[in-house]
């Protein structure tokens, strides 16, 4: 089992160390994790980001090591239509076996906060989102796979409750997942959706969808901050997939490994 979206202390937004979060997930069975911990930037190039530091970095994951368990080391890079350079200099600047590139801003707000939603329908709150997700991946270049590709309908915020089923944006998400797969780029399962009843992040739907298109690449994330939630979810989601795919895909290196299932 595998969990490829994993955040500990070095993130801004938890203080759990990485030791304790590695040391649940062998006690939970998994046999690769990664931790991805957030780049992020703000909507205003002005704003204070929210990123981490490679020396705090390094102290965290250089060699930190749990029999039994493989410990790959990513980052997520929070994209914005302006930061590409910003992103390119810390991926120079440091090596990774994996990068997420996710999209958490849109119209100048997080989704997660409520400002997002104020004003907006449902369509549009999520149209909204799915725009500037598609704008975002084709200026940045340097990523692995997209992250939570329906990141917008999991805020706690979000007054709809709603899951984004792929019938809903057909279109636009076409555009997202073809745009990925010209490029040679995946797309990652967020588990962290089940939880707040909007499914899987993207659901299933869009997996078969990716997949008709011609999509290869496919890995399996938790987004867990905590040791509690390290590997929630992935069995059951590396199950579906297997239905789908047939495999699930790890990284080392920037390459992707292909895990028959």
């Amino acid at each position: 089992m595998f969990d490829f979206h994993i955040h500990s202390s070095v993130s801004f937004d938890t203080d759990v160390p990485a030791k304790d979060i590695a040391l649940a997930a062998k006690e939970k069975g998994l046999l690769e994790i990664c931790f991805t911990d957030h780049w992020d930037y703000l909507p205003n190039p002005t704003d204070k980001h929210d990123l981490f530091s490679l020396e705090d970095y390094a102290a965290a994951y250089d060699g930190l090591h749990v029999d039994g368990l493989k410990i790959s080391r990513g980052i997520e890079l929070g994209f914005n239509e302006w930061n590409m350079d910003e992103c390119r200099k810390v991926l120079n600047e440091r090596s990774f076996d994996f990068v997420i590139g996710s999209v958490h801003y849109a119209d100048g707000c997080d989704p997660h906060y409520k400002e997002y939603w104020e004003g907006k329908t449902v369509e549009i709150a999520y149209m909204r989102y799915l725009e500037h997700e598609l704008e975002c991946i084709r200026l940045h270049k340097d990523f692995d796979v997209l992250g939570h590709l329906t990141y917008v309908c999991k805020s706690p915020q979000n007054p709809f409750h709603a899951p984004l089923h792929y019938s809903e944006c057909r279109e636009i998400a076409d555009e997202i997942m073809k745009f990925l797969i010209r490029n040679g780029k995946g797309i990652e399962v967020n588990t962290s959706g089940v939880d707040k009843g909007v499914d899987l992040i993207p659901s299933m739907d869009y997996v078969r969808r990716f997949r008709e298109l011609g999509g290869e690449i496919i890995t399996v994330g938790s987004d867990s901050h905590d040791a509690v939630r390290v590997g929630q979810y992935c069995k059951e989601t590396i199950e579906q997939i297997k239905d789908i795919f047939g495999y699930v895909c790890t990284f080392e290196n920037r390459q992707p490994i292909f895990h028959k299932l």
